[in-house]
């Protein structure tokens, strides 16, 4: 039986304007299968790269068989601007004024927030029209600003945010996360319910329709090195200045160069850092379009990721860039503390402790002092293992069952 879905995220995207990607390939799948979907977003987000062109509070829009509905909000300069908190608010509060109108009632509310202002305009939507209602939880706010911020508890903001996402996970029908140890969370908080694990993914057709790279960043890699390969977001979570000491250890090999393809807060920090350091070795290069990622994964022979070492990442990962990695078919090093690590489950690179500089230049060399088939092998176990657990298509399907139960 056909559904009427809503999908609130003020951050989600398309391809036609940038991250995220998650609702937008779900909601993909859900049309495929005869479900009419709407997305709720934001007119602007720093993760955009091509923001809607919107002049109303509310604009609306179809991509690709899924029904946009932009609202208007501030602009602001990157994650660390203080006018990202009005969006926040502006978002929220115009869901309370949504064009009900135009939008065909809905059987289901999904709500993935980052700051869980939206959780009571939502909550209250899905009351409206007898929805069911589900949370959706990606990064585990406010928490993440707690640690990684360094904001206390008791800050006004902070302290509602929690009140929000305790009320959403007491009230919601269903409690879902792209985190795999998300049920400690719950449990070491005191919420005694099951939660369902459904973590990002990929789209097969499109990781099979890629485009050529831009000959100009092409030239930038060079090709007779071990190169060591990063792309995405250039923040504070990445924690890339490991990476950059790393590089500086292994300053005297003339045969391995660092890649790192994004943009971001701290791309500037980083680039200061690879020049005090006196680092030939390093190379800084723009974002790229999407389609792009895998012609570039293709020059790399090792893909790394690394967090920082804080409490939150032991109820686990769930970045898309992993999931790029994988598909690739080329090694990983991944530097988390964590039980759940997608790259030892997958046996598809080496493991280490986050923030160590040291364990990571020791597992650069070992992966380069190996033979090119085991290198081979482990990107190859990576490849099927993402194939047959996290297609969009498969993750659609599993969120249909909570949908339906």
């Amino acid at each position: 039986m056909s559904k009427n879905i809503w999908i609130i995220n003020e951050y989600a995207g398309s391809p036609y304007h940038g991250m995220e990607f998650r609702h937008y390939y779900l909601a993909r799948e859900f049309v495929k299968l005869g479900h009419n979907v709407t997305i709720i977003s934001a007119s602007f987000s720093h993760l955009f790269r091509n923001p809607p062109n919107v002049k109303e509070n509310f604009t609306l829009e179809e991509i690709d068989g899924i029904n946009y509905l932009w609202i208007k909000v501030p602009r602001y300069k990157g994650s660390t601007d203080k006018r990202r908190v009005l969006k926040w608010l502006k978002f929220s509060s115009s869901l309370l004024y949504l064009p009900y109108k135009k939008l065909s009632k809905p059987d289901v509310v999904i709500l993935s927030p980052m700051a869980t202002f939206p959780v009571l305009p939502a909550y209250r939507l899905a009351k409206k029209f007898g929805a069911k209602f589900i949370y959706e939880v990606k990064d585990i706010w406010p928490l993440t600003l707690i640690e990684l911020g360094g904001y206390s508890f008791k800050h006004p903001l902070i302290a509602l945010m929690r009140w929000c996402e305790f009320f959403a996970l007491k009230r919601a029908d269903h409690i879902v996360s792209v985190l795999p140890n998300y049920g400690q969370y719950l449990k070491d908080n005191g919420i005694n319910r099951d939660f369902i694990y459904i973590p990002n993914g990929v789209d097969l057709e499109e990781l099979n329709e890629k485009e050529e790279l831009y000959e100009d960043i092409k030239k930038l890699i060079p090709k007779d090195k071990f190169i060591v390969g990063y792309t995405g977001t250039i923040g504070i979570a990445n924690a890339l200045d490991v990476l950059v000491k790393s590089a500086y250890i292994l300053r005297d090999y003339k045969d391995i160069a660092f890649i790192i393809v994004g943009n971001g807060q701290e791309k500037e920090n980083l680039m200061r850092m690879v020049k005090e350091m006196n680092l030939n070795n390093v190379i800084l290069i723009p974002s790229i379009p999407k389609r792009q990622v895998q012609s570039i994964l293709e020059l790399f022979d090792v893909c790394y990721i690394g967090w920082k070492k804080q409490k939150f990442y032991e109820y686990g990962v769930s970045p898309n860039k992993i999931f790029d990695y994988m598909y690739s078919g080329k090694p990983i090093i991944h530097a988390i503390s964590t039980k759940n690590d997608i790259v030892r489950m997958a046996q598809c690179g080496i493991s280490v402790e986050a923030e160590d500089p040291e364990a990571i230049s020791e597992a650069i060399v070992k992966l380069k002092s190996m033979d090119y088939k085991e290198r081979e092998e482990m990107g190859r176990r990576g490849k099927e293992y993402v194939i047959n657990n996290h297609s969009y298509k498969i993750l659609a399907e599993k969120f249909l069952e909570i949908i339906n139960a």
